[in-house]
């Protein structure tokens, strides 16, 4: 059974009297810093010279400071800027202000896991990885609530680096909803198969095939659209309140018997092979690899897939038609 932490295992005062450093003001950033804030923490937003992100955080009534002056001042950094920027970010703004005593937290694990960030033996190192995106995170917070998220200790040198990642937590509010205990391994690969096999890729190559499946039969465009992607929300909606179950019992029993008969057609023992391939390649640093070569020369790779998918058709269509439904904008 999985250890989870809730308020009551967790104790705030442990991080009274100690500035926490928040490397960066991205979506998870902000999140952070102002939960912490608005929980009594003395926090200061460290960032490059010149980012449009200074004046944000400064008129949010966040005390700002460049990387490396946030980092020598803090007793705990976060880093919450792009896994790939932070090895560099880290050798030359961090790790010459990481003294003994020092807690180094991340977010994702992903450098940590794969040895592009490797701290000195002397200090503690550990994530607290919410799961939900920053803007999700800081809008539940401010009613009262909180995300789960994910706690893990690569170093307990100070033997309170668990107390410690938990007093943070419930700082930003994620005691509130359940804290999971886990390892940095775990993370990361569970974290990149899900965005890669089912939260990201997964589901965006479904939809697609879909779509194209459709207008490919001759259907109107606008009418695949609504089918297999505008309708998605209310599917996902229901399975996050309630789980699969909920969602069958909420929808027709027609869409139920084609959820079991035809379902297991479409993702079938082939496409779970497929996924044990992709897991495979991210446990054995494959996928992490050539990520961070593509970074090294550039993206181009990257830069031209992210060109030919906002050029699918899907995304024309799709564009047209939530346009008269300005109702959206509001609820993001």
């Amino acid at each position: 059974m999985a250890t989870m932490y809730y308020e009551k295992d967790a104790d705030l005062s442990l991080l009274e009297n100690k500035t926490v450093g928040i490397i960066g003001y991205g979506s998870q950033g902000h999140a952070h810093a102002l939960n912490l804030k608005d929980s009594g923490v003395d926090v200061v937003v460290g960032l490059y010279e010149g980012s449009s992100s200074w004046p944000k955080a400064q008129e949010a009534g966040l005390q700002v400071a460049t990387v490396a002056e946030a980092a020598e001042k803090s007793a705990i950094i976060t880093m919450l800027i792009p896994d790939t920027t932070q090895p560099t970010v880290y050798r030359e703004s961090i790790l010459p202000y990481l003294n003994s005593g020092k807690t180094l937290m991340f977010a994702h694990g992903f450098n940590i896991h794969f040895n592009t960030v490797v701290p000195p033996a002397t200090i503690d190192v550990s994530m607290v990885a919410p799961k939900a995106p920053g803007h999700r995170m800081r809008e539940v917070f401010t009613k009262g609530s909180g995300v789960p998220a994910l706690l893990a200790i690569h170093q307990d040198v100070s033997g309170k680096a668990r107390d410690i990642g938990l007093a943070y937590a419930k700082g930003i509010g994620c005691t509130r909803a359940g804290v999971l205990n886990t390892t940095f391994k775990e993370e990361t690969e569970t974290d990149l198969f899900g965005e890669q096999a089912v939260l990201c890729g997964g589901v965006t190559s479904l939809i697609k095939a879909a779509f194209e499946t459709l207008v490919e039969a001759g259907y109107q465009p606008e009418s695949a659209y609504f089918e297999v992607l505008h309708e998605l929300k209310l599917i996902v909606d229901l399975m996050y309140q309630g789980g699969m179950g909920y969602m069958r019992y909420s929808v027709s029993d027609t869409a139920e018997y084609g959820d079991y008969s035809r379902g297991p057609q479409v993702v079938d023992a082939h496409v779970k092979e497929n996924m044990k391939r992709v897991l495979t390649d991210i446990q054995n640093g494959t996928f992490a690899k050539e990520w961070i070569t593509e970074n090294d020369e550039g993206r181009p790779r990257f830069n031209r897939m992210r060109r030919e998918d906002a050029e699918h058709p899907i995304e024309k269509v799709g564009k047209e038609l939530r346009a008269m439904m300005p109702w959206l904008k509001e609820q993001v």
